[in-house]
C-alpha cells in the first residue's frame, strides 16, 4: 500500500493537530517513453519534450565520423608519436581537444590536463582532454562524462604496433563527443565535464591523476559515467551493462536505478543491466579512480563482450553496431540532460515517528526552483523504485506520511522536480520501520 501523504505546518514544540487527509496524490507506476509532460498538467516526473528532441537528434553519422577517425591514427598508445601529423597518441589528443571547442559553440571550456607516466625506465607526458559545461549553479556540483582515449595492443607499451582501438574505447570518446555537442546547446543547472582520460590502459593513470586533482580543488563531484567498450556488435543483446559496486541502499545502487528510471522515459526499448561488481573479473576502468575516492560511478558496457577482438588490430570500426552505440549515447545524453537540467539535489530528509502506527513526519528545506518533490518510499527489500507519491511545492517543507506498512522496513528518499519533468538526482535514503 501506498503511504498517505498531508500537509502539516511545523509551530513550535506543541503537539501538530493533522488536519483530514486530502485528496491522494498523483501516483505514477510507469510513464510511456513518448509521454511528453504538459507544464499546465499534473507535476509528474516524466519525459520532458526538449531532451527528448536532443535524444532523438543523436546523430549516428556523427558515431561513425568520430570512431573512424580515431581508428585512423593507427595507434592511440601511451608510448606512441606524440609530435607526428595524423599518427599516434599526440595527434588523437590534439583532434579531441579542437574537435571539443568546435562543437561546444564557444561554451565549453577545454584544457588539456598534462601529467607525468613512465614505464621501463621510459618517461612521458601524458594528457587528459577535459572539456567543461559550466551550469547556473556553482554550488550545484558536477557530473562527469568519462571514457579513455588510448589504446594498446596485447603489450600495453607496444607504441608503434597497429592498434586501432574501435570499440576500446574511440566509442566512448564518441559518446562523450556526441553527448557535449547536444548538451552544449542547454543551460543547464549542474557544471557538466567530459572527460576523455590518457594511460588508462597501462592501470587508469589519467584518471588517477584528474581526480586527486579535482579533489584538491574542493570539486563536489555527483556522479561519473564511465563509457568504455560501448561500440556493440551486430546480433548482441540490445541493452547496456551498468556495473557498479554496492548494496541497495548505497550512492552507486542509487545511481543506477535513477539511470534506469530516466532511461525508461526515453528509451524503453533499450535495457539496462545492473552488474554488482567493481568492473569485469580481472579488468579496470577509470570508474575506478572515482570509486577508490569515495564518489559515486558507474561504467557502461556493451552487453556482451568479444576478447577476441580487443587489444588487437581486430579491433576496428567496421565490426561495431553504430546503431547500439547510438542507443548508448541516447542513454547518456537523457540521464545527463534530466540530472544537470533539474534543481539541485535535495539533502536527506528529517524523519521523525508519529503516535499513529506507520505514520511518520518528514521534513527538509524547500528549493525554490523546484516546482514540486518526489518521494519514493522502497522497501528495502526492493531493489527497484515503487510507484512514487507527489508533493507541490507549495506543499513541501513538512509532510505527514500515514498507512505505512507496519510490518516492512522503507528507505525514503526524495528528488526536486521541475513542472516539465525534469527529475534531479535522489537524496540519500532514510531508513524508517521495522
Amino acid at each position: 500500500m501506498l503511504p498517505s501523504i498531508a500537509c502539516a505546518l511545523l509551530q513550535g514544540p506543541q503537539q501538530i493537530n493533522l488536519p483530514p487527509p486530502p485528496t491522494p496524490l498523483p501516483v505514477i507506476q510507469e510513464l510511456p517513453a513518448d509521454t511528453v509532460i504538459n507544464p499546465q498538467s499534473n507535476l509528474v516526473a516524466g519525459a520532458d519534450a526538449e531532451i527528448l528532441n536532443m535524444v532523438r537528434g543523436v546523430s549516428q553519422q556523427n558515431l561513425v565520423g568520430y570512431v573512424q577517425t580515431l581508428e585512423g591514427f593507427h595507434t592511440r598508445n601511451t608510448f606512441s608519436a606524440t609530435n607526428v601529423e595524423g599518427r599516434g597518441i599526440g595527434a588523437a589528443r590534439r583532434w579531441i581537444f579542437n574537435e571539443f571547442i568546435r562543437i561546444g559553440g564557444g561554451r565549453l571550456l577545454v584544457e588539456a590536463d598534462e601529467f607525468p607516466y613512465s614505464s621501463g625506465g621510459v618517461a612521458t607526458n601524458q594528457q587528459n582532454i577535459i572539456a567543461t559545461l559550466p551550469g547556473r549553479d556553482p554550488n550545484a556540483g558536477v557530473i562527469v562524462l568519462s571514457a579513455h582515449y588510448d589504446s594498446r595492443t596485447f603489450d600495453p607499451n607496444d607504441g608503434v604496433s597497429f592498434a586501432p582501438g574501435a570499440n576500446d574505447n574511440a566509442s566512448g570518446v564518441a559518446v562523450l563527443l556526441e553527448a557535449a555537442r547536444l548538451l552544449s546547446t542547454q543551460e543547464l543547472n549542474q557544471t557538466v565535464i567530459f572527460a576523455a582520460f590518457a594511460a588508462e590502459e597501462q592501470g587508469r593513470y589519467g584518471s588517477q591523476h584528474f581526480v586527486t586533482q579535482q579533489l584538491l580543488q574542493g570539486a563536489q563531484i555527483n556522479a561519473v559515467f564511465n563509457f568504455d567498450i560501448v561500440g556493440g556488435r551486430p546480433g548482441i543483446p540490445q541493452w547496456v551493462r551498468a556495473i557498479s559496486p554496492g548494496d541497495a541502499s548505497s550512492a552507486t545502487r542509487e545511481l543506477v536505478r535513477y539511470m534506469d528510471l530516466v532511461r525508461n522515459f526515453y528509451i524503453p526499448q533499450f535495457g539496462l543491466e545492473h552488474v554488482n561488481a567493481e568492473d569485469r573479473e580481472g579488468r579496470w576502468g577509470d570508474q575506478l579512480s572515482f570509486l577508490y575516492a569515495g564518489i559515486p560511478a558507474v561504467r557502461l558496457t556493451e552487453s556482451q563482450e568479444d576478447p577476441s577482438q580487443q587489444h588487437n588490430s581486430a579491433d576496428v570500426a567496421a565490426a561495431l553496431d553504430f546503431n547500439y552505440l547510438r542507443q548508448v549515447t541516447q542513454l547518456a545524453v537523457a540521464v545527463t540532460a534530466t540530472a544537470s537540467g533539474a534543481p539541485t539535489r535535495p539533502s536527506a530528509p528529517t524523519i521523525a515517528a508519529m503516535s499513529e502506527p506507520g505514520a511518520y513526519l518528514i521534513s527538509w528545506l524547500p528549493d525554490p526552483n523546484a516546482a514540486g518533490y518526489v518521494i519514493s518510499f522502497r522497501p528495502v527489500a526492493s531493489e527497484n523504485y515503487p510507484a512514487f507519491s507527489y508533493v507541490l511545492s507549495e506543499q513541501s517543507g513538512n509532510v505527514a506520511l500515514t498507512n505505512l506498512d507496519t510490518s516492512t522496513s522503507y528507505a525514503v528518499s526524495m528528488a526536486a522536480l521541475t513542472r516539465n519533468g525534469r527529475l534531479s538526482f535522489f537524496s540519500p535514503e532514510v531508513v524508517i520501520g521495522n
